[in-house]
């Protein structure tokens, strides 16, 4: 099931002997478009302090508690590498931080996530600041969507698979073109991304979107939900197999070619 990221700020997150603070961000890699961190205020425990915990810590999740249990200790997060969450974190950043807790780099590997971390003497090819991805969730909300004919919108949010910790979609609130209603979009569809500029351009028109049934927040999007929807925007579903998506995209040639 997929999950919203505003939902997620402010959950609690529970070392194995106590609170260490609440989610204040998230950070995703917009290569994979994966979670690799929550960005936690540590509060009044450790003041002026935000920390980078891996969702590989995160054992468990409560979402009706609103509260991640984590398999590591305050005295380890509190001697974790410092990392100032306001500014962009390099690689380097990233590698204390893994290295620390004994984690993989996940960019080293084909994988989502890397088996094995790497050995120590590749660690300064791996840390050039040029190969880092990641990117703020609470930085992209806002970002304007555009269509291949005119623009949908706004990001207001992004859902997470609750498993995988994939971005799953990007929430767009259509109110400029279509009142009161908010449609999904997924990064597969994403043509290209101008950072500096803010915005998203998709490979969709605004009829197709339109056509699509409307997203709820109020509901949670199931997988009966998203294969509708997939579907009736002409698109293999993120869960099928790359074989599978190649026979449906075969077929959807073969009709639009007849």
């Amino acid at each position: 099931m997929v999950r919203s990221v505003r939902n997620l700020q402010k959950f609690e997150i529970a070392a194995t002997d106590g609170p260490i603070g609440s989610v204040a961000d998230v950070l995703y890699d917009d290569d994979r478009w994966m979670v690799r961190y929550l960005v936690v205020d540590t509060g009044n425990w450790l003041p002026g302090r935000r920390v980078l915990i891996s969702p590989l810590s995160v054992v468990q999740t409560e979402w009706d508690a609103q509260r991640l249990l984590l398999s590591i200790s305050r005295d380890q997060v509190e001697h974790s590498p410092h990392v100032d969450t306001l500014k962009p974190v390099s690689r380097q950043h990233e590698v204390d931080a893994l290295n620390y807790y004994g984690y993989p780099h996940y960019w080293v590997s084909p994988e989502v996530w890397a088996p094995a971390a790497i050995p120590e003497a590749d660690s300064a090819e791996a840390a050039k600041p040029a190969d880092a991805h990641l990117r703020s969730a609470a930085e992209v909300f806002g970002y304007a969507i555009r269509a291949t004919d005119g623009d949908l919108g706004h990001v207001d949010d992004l859902l997470i698979e609750d498993v995988s910790w994939a971005v799953r979609y990007l929430v767009v609130d259509t109110s400029n073109w279509w009142f009161g209603r908010h449609v999904l979009i997924a990064p597969e569809w994403i043509t290209d991304i101008n950072w500096p500029e803010r915005h998203v351009a998709v490979d969709l028109t605004r009829d197709a979107v339109k056509e699509a049934p409307p997203y709820d927040r109020a509901e949670h999007a199931d997988r009966q939900w998203e294969a509708a929807y997939y579907e009736r925007l002409g698109r293999p579903g993120y869960w099928l197999t790359e074989t599978q998506a190649r026979r449906i995209k075969r077929a959807q040639e073969h009709l639009r070619d007849r």
